[in-house]
């Protein structure tokens, strides 16, 4: 079998949501692409800055958004981030996977991670600036997948 999932969304609590469901259908032998657009891109980012050149607005939308999975926050209660320390907190409490280790754990079980060019381009983010293990693409390739699967996500 096999699942996709769009993940359009940067929020803490969706990406989770993602990543859980995305690690719970590998763990039962499916193959799963998960592609991330727009906002989802934020997940993808490497925390630190890394130099690219960019148009002003480009370089406004790198700055405003988060860098990176552990930068993201809450869609609801975020309260100037208070909100997803708090979930945090509370997730470690309950020895629930935190969410650079439910990446982790999605590359170790061959969990397929693209980053939407068309995306990538809008936003200004370069390959550099993502993540390493990666792969890239446009749409047409999302929908080659999702012609395959038997589930598909929007999140």
């Amino acid at each position: 079998m096999k699942k996709t999932i769009i993940l359009f969304s940067g929020d803490l609590d969706k990406v989770l949501a993602a990543f859980v469901i995305a690690n719970g259908a590998a763990a039962m032998g499916d193959d799963v692409t998960m592609f991330f657009t727009f906002w989802g891109l934020n997940a993808l980012r490497r925390p630190e800055k890394v130099p690219a050149k960019k148009s002003f607005l480009q370089a406004m939308f790198g700055a405003m958004m988060p860098r990176g999975v552990d930068k993201l926050g809450l869609s609801k209660m975020n309260f100037g981030g208070m909100g997803a320390g708090m979930m945090k907190s509370v997730m470690k409490a309950q020895k629930v996977s935190s969410l650079p280790e439910l990446v982790v754990s999605a590359r170790e079980q061959g969990i397929k991670m693209v980053a939407c060019t068309m995306s990538m381009d809008v936003m200004g983010f370069s390959e550099a600036e993502l993540v390493e293990g990666l792969e890239f693409a446009g749409v047409a390739t999302y929908l080659g997948e999702a012609d395959e699967s038997n589930v598909n996500l929007f999140i």
